[in-house]
């Protein structure tokens, strides 16, 4: 690592020393222009299919916009918006939310947009824009931004504070000389995470294979198989049976549970749709199973996940509840071949990220006798194991990646650590 040959007080405690020959100035130092946006009159209700981008902190990323959800307005709207309308090479950073002080640069294939309330946009020289627009996001100004966020209630950012931030200025060579090295760096990281994230979905599928083929096939190559009749899956072992989820278990919900209700500690605890924790919110005092059971998650992005569930225990209204009728269920298999298989084939019309009762009650599976259930629940637990550590471990990896690539960003264009162009 190599260092300038001299440095200075910045005599800003967050930042500490900077090379002796970079300047120290503001955000309002090196701006052309500052602006934010406004919510459009009359809100969503004026968007359009087709028309000027209205970007909101959602769209907005370090990595740059992500515009697949992006919303839009009419000319006649964004004429009324002239304020925020945007240019390229602009700095957008968004002020308020859990994403506040996240940014990127207007792309030059944009070549109209505006913005609401929650964004502002910084307009640079556009030769200095590749420097600054690193310098924003780096580390030690995110940090600087949450310290002095003046929301009360959430996270905010005004004006005021956004033009004061300050901000370090080397010569304009040693500016492209700190891009030229980031960019070469980050597109040798980013290659390296985007090769780990293609290879941690395909161990995903992988997975989803191995359980589809063992709830649907079984473990015995040699059995002799018949037709389902069902759409979803093929030919099945011919000494298994399809039963629906309503023949094999009573199906119920939880109830609704208020938040004041929950304690940190307690006797009995309270299961929702979340996934932390395996769904548990907290404890109350009273239960209102005490069974060996499935819940799955009825609402939401996790609509259709499926819990074992045992002991003395409460669900909120977003779970279903799996009763057992017989005795000759291995609920483990049962979760594989609900959690997994059916949602792999589609088996569960999630009806807008919802399942009810009655759709979970018609699901069919495919059923061997309990000795084969027990058998592949205990296979699929050892192989779904171990491609789970694998992908576990290549997120580490990806973690690690990224937060190399924060460290690098941050550390050059602070002047911690000098770059040069060989």
């Amino acid at each position: 690592m190599i260092k300038y040959e001299k440095y200075k007080p910045s005599d800003i405690d967050w930042l500490g020393e900077i090379p002796q020959n970079w300047e120290l100035k503001r955000v309002k130092d090196i701006i052309n222009k500052i602006g934010s946006g406004v919510t459009p009159k009359g809100g969503s209700e004026v968007y359009v299919d087709v028309g000027v981008p209205l970007i909101r902190s959602q769209n907005v990323y370090d990595d740059g916009l992500r515009l697949d959800d992006v919303s839009f307005i009419d000319e006649e709207t964004n004429n009324k918006m002239k304020s925020s309308q945007l240019k390229q090479n602009d700095i957008l950073i968004n002020i308020t939310g859990a994403s506040i002080g996240r940014s990127c640069v207007v792309p030059k294939n944009i070549e109209i947009a505006n913005i609401n309330q929650h964004i502002i946009y910084l307009r640079v020289k556009e030769k200095y824009v590749p420097f600054i627009a690193y310098y924003i996001k780096s580390n030690v100004v995110k940090e600087y931004i949450n310290l002095i966020q003046a929301g009360t209630s959430k996270e905010a950012l005004n004006m005021g504070q956004a033009i004061n931030i300050p901000v370090v200025i080397p010569d304009f060579n040693t500016q492209n000389t700190i891009v030229s090295f980031i960019e070469n760096k980050t597109q040798a990281i980013d290659k390296k995470i985007n090769l780990l994230i293609q290879k941690a979905n395909c161990y995903k599928e992988y997975r989803k294979s191995i359980i589809n083929k063992a709830v649907c096939k079984g473990l015995n190559k040699n059995v002799i198989f018949k037709n389902s009749d069902i759409n979803y899956i093929n030919d099945i072992p011919e000494h298994w049976k399809i039963e629906r989820i309503k023949d094999l278990f009573n199906i119920g919900r939880g109830r609704v549970i208020g938040q004041e209700l929950l304690v940190e500690e307690g006797k009995y605890p309270v299961y929702s749709s979340q996934t932390e924790n395996n769904g548990c919110l907290g404890y109350i005092e009273t239960y209102d199973f005490n069974n060996d059971l499935l819940t799955w998650t009825t609402d939401g992005a996790n609509a259709g996940t499926v819990f074992r569930r045992s002991g003395k225990f409460n669900c909120t209204n977003v779970c279903g509840t799996l009763i057992p009728k017989r005795k000759n269920l291995d609920l483990d298999y049962v979760v594989y071949a609900l959690q997994e298989s059916a949602t792999h084939n589609k088996r569960i019309d999630t009806n807008g990220a919802k399942i009810m009762n009655n759709e979970m009650a018609v699901i069919n599976i495919a059923f061997p006798p309990l000795k084969e259930q027990t058998e592949i629940a205990k296979y699929l637990d050892i192989k779904t194991q171990t491609t789970d550590k694998i992908v576990e471990n290549i997120n580490t990896q990806i973690i690690t990646l990224k937060e190399l690539r924060k460290t690098l960003i941050n550390d050059v264009v602070t002047g911690k650590i000098k770059v040069t162009q060989d």
